[in-house]
């Protein structure tokens, strides 16, 4: 290998002239933007240019690079030139200790962090100090001169949305409603299946996104319990499951309540009442500064030895600003005392701003798709810009979300509120003066032979006659009279039996308190 010298800026590295632009934390600051059409991703952090002539075939390149401290994942993308020429280059990375990725020809794009790495990479710390790119050369002519571009990011923190754009490129583009399932377990904490010969097994993950993209969703949130290490083989299987986005998340799991949390790896201390997190806010504090989705999981589930903690009982209470939402159904908890929905409805009336959601819960993944608490059993349906995790997850924070109780793939509940010339949909806000009347305006598909019901403030309203569905894809628009206070609506469809089918969230009039936004995230 040929030494290598510094001029000007510029370095000879076997060979190779590589020019080094540095852009250090350039994405450092890159907020999670709830409008992810805008959203242009964090510039590079380091490019490098280089050249391989035919002298170099048949060895080895190193490009060198410094990773800055506090990087919690690199990222690596590699272009050359020559390809019509036959020049084949391989591509690896090198860290402080020795090879981190080799991945032949194979792949144009890397990414190493400590809970999860390009296959072919090794998931671990990310330590800073000298990196190199690591460029095979199996072959390239003689006579041929080839000219590669190594894009580096160093990325700070766990947060989906601070990640490079390749690594988050949308499943699907433009807005439309994206059904999911936002909880579920996998082997990586409680989730088991039949193995080939039939005995009871962990689950693995590939069993439980399987039967996610035969159910048809749009998108899955795995939550095993305290750990991110089923991010490692969602990396590996996102690229195969193409039409199906796969969220990171854990469920929090303490000994006073459950929550989700969704769109970061950053770790996460989860021991409340230990010396490290002494009160439930410690915790909730600390996942906020994270800047995912927060959600209280089955709220109103009982605990005890057949499950501690289920129930939400923390002491001293929770402070819900620092939540966004709250699983108001979880599995075949639809209604009932064991509902999340009379906890969510408290909350609300208690002037916090928190998004309805559902989850399966499920941590038995060959369970027949058409029972209650198989996967997307609940569903939960949301209405985003593009099928994308930072794009999900501004859906769920602003509240345009439905859960379909129903588990169907195609049943839809809109609605909107116009007072004067201002509209709204569901999560939003709408200011109504006293006497104004509110026009509802309610679009249903799927739902022929149902029942719209308003809540007010979590009471069901008298409804005029025409609340009947009476069309597989019907709008039916219901008054309402502002008395200038503050409310919430929300607007549910029942089936003919009663059953609860479509979960609304609330359109809120003459609010002035906003959605919870995550916490400036530290950056150093």
């Amino acid at each position: 290998m040929a030494g290598r010298a510094k001029l000007h800026g510029t370095y000879l590295l076997g060979g190779a002239l590589l020019l080094a632009s540095l852009n250090f934390g350039a994405q450092n600051l890159h907020a999670q933007n709830d409008s992810a059409q805008q959203d242009s991703g964090p510039a590079p952090s380091l490019v490098l240019h280089g050249t391989v002539t035919g002298a170099q075939n048949n060895t080895y390149i190193e490009a060198p690079f410094q990773v800055p401290p506090g990087t919690q994942r690199v990222t690596l993308t590699f272009a050359y030139t020559g390809r019509e020429q036959r020049t084949t280059l391989d591509l690896g990375m090198i860290d402080p200790q020795g090879i981190r990725c080799w991945s032949g020809g194979n792949k144009s794009t890397l990414t190493v962090s400590a809970t999860d790495a390009t296959p072919s990479c090794l998931a671990g710390p990310v330590a800073p100090g000298t990196w190199k790119v690591l460029i095979g050369v199996p072959n390239i002519r003689a006579k041929v001169t080839a000219t590669y571009t190594a894009t580096l990011f160093f990325t700070r923190t766990g947060l989906v949305a601070d990640q490079p754009l390749v690594l988050r490129k949308p499943i699907r583009t433009g807005p439309a409603w994206y059904r999911g399932d936002l909880h579920m377990h996998t082997a990586h904490s409680d989730g088991s299946c039949k193995s080939l010969s039939g005995v009871k097994v962990p689950c693995p993950v590939f069993v439980i996104v399987d039967a996610a993209a035969r159910k048809g969703l749009d998108f899955i949130a795995i939550t095993d319990h305290n750990t991110t290490s089923h991010n490692q083989p969602m990396r590996e299987l996102q690229p195969y499951f193409d039409s199906l986005l796969m969220i990171p998340g854990r469920e929090i799991t303490t000994f006073h309540g459950h929550a989700n949390l969704l769109g970061t790896s950053d770790p996460l201390n989860f021991r409340l009442g230990s010396r490290e997190v002494p009160d439930i806010n410690t915790l909730l504090r600390r996942a906020d500064k994270l800047g995912g989705i927060l959600s209280l999981n089955h709220p109103n589930a009982p605990t005890g030895e057949a499950c501690m903690g289920c129930g939400w009982d923390p002491s001293p209470a929770a402070d819900l600003n620092l939540v966004q939402a709250i699983e108001a159904v979880n599995s075949g908890a639809e209604e009932g005392p064991y509902s999340g929905l009379s906890f969510w409805e408290k909350q609300l009336n208690q002037g916090f701003r928190l998004t309805g959601i559902g989850g399966s819960d499920n941590h038995t993944a060959q369970q027949p798709l058409d029972e209650i608490g198989s996967i997307g059993s609940p569903t939960t349906v949301v209405y985003a810009t593009e099928l994308s995790t930072p794009a999900i997850l501004a859906g769920l924070r602003a509240g345009h979300v439905f859960v379909d109780l129903t588990a169907g793939k195609d049943r839809l509940l809109e609605v909107s509120a116009k007072s004067g010339s201002a509209t709204a949909i569901m999560g939003d806000t709408l200011a109504a003066p006293s006497g104004v009347e509110v026009e509802l305006s309610i679009h249903t598909r799927g739902a022929d032979g149902a029942k719209l019901i308003l809540l007010e403030d979590g009471k069901p309203q008298a409804g005029p006659p025409d609340a009947a569905i009476h069309g597989a894809d019907q709008t039916i628009r219901l008054p309402w009279t502002s008395d200038g206070r503050q409310h919430w609506l929300r607007l549910d469809v029942r089936g003919p039996d009663g059953k609860l089918w479509l979960l609304g969230n609330p359109i809120y009039i003459n609010w002035s308190t906003p959605h919870s936004a995550p916490a400036q995230r530290a950056h150093s």
